[in-house]
């Protein structure tokens, strides 16, 4: 596999109407080539910064949940209806699948499915300790169907936890997009080795041109290409349909369906109307045919 800067970094000429010309002029350059977004002494700068913030990712995310506990996100319940057919049971699996949850936070993507898939088996991991810690305390956790542990999805091995080849489905909700880009086929090359041939990975994240980047960009929180740092220390990078796509071909995966959606939500408290954009993605796995399987049988 290709490093990270064979990957290609769309240009954005479909670039969304809601981010006005200037902003975009600048916000947002996803070249063909290895990401630059400014030169000399100030791209040393943001290469530093980058760098700080996803060596103390851990800290960040684990004062991020120790201040919100299980109150800042909402439980994933359309995810039943998005995609409930990868976690049913099929004549694949009669038993029930083996799902993968990467970066769980505190559990409200699995606890909506293991509540509804009563055969349904999931790991789930986070980089932040008090995560797992939630995720264990729960109402709803038992461990005889959920397998919870920290992990760093981009330097440790998935095989202390998970078998080989072993899981059905591996969902990235909310996650991929805290990671630096560089770090992204790291990842992919660590979910692809505990994914079964013909597995899933499901993807949903922020897609380029959300509200919520327009407003860090006018911040000036920008410190990669697309990647910006949060006044929590928290990270986030917003996803074109292109750069995904790249992504995950380089790392070895067929697209099945890849779109962008947007809408519009009003806080008339402040005044204001978010354009919100996600993007969501179904990858599957390549099935390579074993080198017998290409040899004609002897006569």
């Amino acid at each position: 596999m290709r490093g990270a800067g064979a990957l290609v970094w769309p240009t954005h000429s479909r670039l969304p109407s809601l981010l006005d010309n200037s902003i975009a002029a600048v916000h947002i350059r996803h070249r063909h080539s290895h990401p630059t977004v400014v030169v000399g002494a100030q791209q040393r700068k943001c290469q530093s910064l980058e760098e700080h913030y996803q060596r103390k990712a851990t800290k960040y995310w684990n004062d991020f949940y120790k201040r919100h506990n299980n109150k800042f996100f909402k439980d994933r319940h359309y995810l039943e209806k998005d995609w409930g057919n990868f976690f049913s049971n099929d004549s694949f699996s009669p038993n029930g699948k083996v799902l993968f949850e990467v970066g769980c936070g505190a559990g409200n993507t699995i606890f909506p499915l293991v509540a509804t898939y009563h055969k349904l088996y999931v790991h789930a991991c986070d980089i932040s300790p008090h995560a797992i810690d939630l995720v264990k305390s729960h109402v709803g956790f038992k461990e005889d169907r959920i397998n919870a542990f920290v992990c760093d999805v981009v330097d440790d091995s998935l095989f202390e936890k998970i078998s080989p080849s072993s899981v059905d489905v591996v969902t990235l909700i909310f996650m991929l997009s805290a990671v630096s880009p560089k770090n992204m086929p790291l990842i992919l090359q660590n979910i692809k080795s505990v994914l079964k041939p013909n597995g899933y990975v499901l993807l949903r994240d922020y897609a380029i041109g959300d509200f919520a980047q327009v407003k860090l960009h006018n911040r000036n929180q920008m410190i990669g290409d697309g990647f910006y740092i949060r006044g929590d220390g928290t990270c986030s990078f917003y996803f074109s349909e292109d750069f995904l796509s790249s992504l995950f071909l380089e790392a070895g995966f067929n697209i099945v369906d890849i779109s962008v959606y947007s809408r519009q939500i009003e806080n008339r408290s402040r005044n204001i109307t978010m354009d919100r954009r996600w993007i969501r993605g179904i990858f599957k796995k390549e099935c390579i045919a074993p080198d017998s399987a290409l040899i004609p049988e002897a006569r």
